[in-house]
């Protein structure tokens, strides 16, 4: 069987306030995409140790990543097209959700520090403390040359980023 080898899941990544969920759903909306928040899927234990103030460590998140690889492994195998988001913060992490699948696309949703934490202050998120940023941004390593996806403008408006990935990713 041949697999199809053009980016059916967009998986939307980058730290706290960077946009993930804003773009995200209305992305899957305007392309007809079904759309997966990967927040959804992280097990209890990291809820409560994020709502805690607590950043989660590698072994607290390759549970989790293998939730969000499932709900991939999914779509492709139903034919379906999908945009996950996912904060993918480090190279290991994109690794587990395209590993195998040449479906698998990033669009990482960059912004500056100071942007990010102006958002994440501004906002009232289920379990992600502002308190957190700090330790995403130290995690994040920024996509890899040889990997497949984008970096775009995350301090654009969510509107205009939608447009521009929809005509990217809609062909």
């Amino acid at each position: 069987m041949t697999r199809k080898t053009s980016p059916t899941v967009l998986v939307v990544m980058g730290v706290s306030g960077s946009g993930k969920t804003t773009v995200g759903r209305p992305l899957a909306e305007r392309l007809g995409w079904r759309f997966v928040e990967g927040d959804e899927l992280h097990p209890p234990a990291n809820v409560a140790k994020m709502r805690s103030g607590e950043p989660l460590t590698d072994d607290d998140r390759w549970p989790w990543l293998g939730r969000v690889a499932e709900e991939i492994d999914e779509d492709i195998r139903s034919g379906r097209s999908a945009v996950v988001t996912c904060s993918a913060l480090k190279r290991a992490y994109r690794d587990v959700l395209s590993a195998d699948r040449p479906e698998v696309a990033f669009v990482h949703l960059h912004a500056t520090r100071e942007e990010l934490a102006d958002r994440v202050s501004h906002r009232t998120h289920e379990y992600m403390p502002a308190s957190l940023l700090d330790s995403q941004l130290a995690a994040l390593e920024p996509l890899g040359t040889d990997e497949r996806g984008v970096v775009v403008d995350a301090t654009k408006p969510a509107d205009t980023l939608v447009d521009d990935l929809a005509a990217r990713f809609a062909a």
